[in-house]
């Protein structure tokens, strides 16, 4: 398995990201799904499993630790804090609090439901626009050092923050959505983990299922599945986004690849400090996953890809309205 450098970790070129175990694309598997998924990615070679408070509200945090605390020396562990479910009268909303009290106390939420001592990377999961990210990553430095976390890292920010809060704290990574679709950290994130020497980290790499064999069916997707509310899988955008996916999958059986695969690939060729983490609820496809990081991509192959999907040729925003406002757009 290849491998790629977060702050000082060597950890697997394509990892986990384990949301979708719990949380976010309609019902989530079984537990025992969930665990030989996760089993299956560590003996794969998966080094580094990725999840967050968030997710399933702790749910996932608690499949994790059931799971894998007892293997906790194989792999490199990311979380994220400043962000999670809060009970309301009419049920848990997530809500985004960065202030020092509520990280300190994300964090001990987290070390116990992992089942762990330390975090190795630890994400703010969204700045928190009421307080100022120097003083969300001054509580995360805390924690560094008090022994509970070992390296920093900032989710969903722009390059003007980055660098805010690299002046605080090194910051080891970065993590945002990045895609064939969606290609807002090319503008200049991208450019700002390089230059401080942290490492990018792409979610929904694979456009929320979008770029695989198994193309998501918009008129079955269950209440709770989060893409029923994203512009790019609306009815009309959807229709026109679809007309892609002919010459894409045209392309990856040229190479000789799964769809998914070849989103991967393009991602890995894209630059040596980006590590993409895919998710799946399917052994399976944790295998095909890995295996996106041998695949080898000629210059001419990858410029067709980009003109093919980009911003221009897709069809809808990322998120809604409601959404977009929640993320650092300054300079992203």
């Amino acid at each position: 398995m290849q491998t790629r450098q977060i702050g000082p970790f060597q950890v697997s070129a394509v990892s986990l990201g384990c949301m979708n175990l719990s949380h976010a694309y309609g019902k989530p598997p079984t537990r025992e799904q969930g665990e030989r998924v996760l089993l299956a990615a560590l003996d794969a070679g998966v080094t580094m499993f990725d999840t967050a408070a968030l997710y399933g509200f702790g749910a996932n945090e608690t499949l994790l630790g059931q799971v894998l605390a007892s293997h906790r020396s194989r792999f490199t562990l990311a979380s994220k804090g400043g962000m999670g479910g809060v009970q309301f009268p009419e049920g848990i909303r997530r809500v985004i609090d960065g202030r020092p009290e509520s990280i300190r106390k994300h964090c001990e939420d987290s070390l116990r439901r992992l089942q762990t001592d330390v975090i190795d990377l630890y994400y703010l999961h969204r700045w928190d626009k009421k307080v100022p990210i120097e003083d969300s990553v001054g509580a995360m430095s805390d924690l560094v050092r008090a022994g509970k976390v070992r390296t920093l890292g900032l989710s969903e920010v722009s390059a003007v923050t980055l660098r805010k809060a690299h002046a605080v704290h090194p910051i080891a990574a970065v993590q945002s959505e990045y895609s064939l679709w969606t290609r807002n950290p090319e503008i200049a994130v991208l450019q700002a983990c390089r230059d401080i020497g942290a490492a990018f980290v792409a979610f929904s790499p694979v456009a929320r299922g979008f770029l695989c064999d198994a193309v998501p069916d918009v008129s079955v997707f269950e209440p709770k599945d989060i893409r029923a509310a994203m512009p790019r899988f609306f009815p009309d955008n959807y229709a026109a986004n679809l007309k892609l996916l002919t010459p894409y999958k045209a392309l990856a059986q040229e190479v000789g690849c799964t769809p998914a695969q070849l989103a991967l690939a393009w991602l890995l060729h894209k630059a040596p400090h980006i590590i993409p983490i895919p998710g799946t609820t399917s052994e399976t496809h944790v295998r095909e996953n890995l295996a996106a990081a041998d695949i080898r991509l000629g210059a001419g192959l990858l410029a067709r890809l980009e003109a093919l999907i980009n911003h221009s040729t897709v069809s809808g925003h990322r998120y809604a309205e409601q959404g977009r406002v929640e993320v650092d757009t300054e300079d992203f």
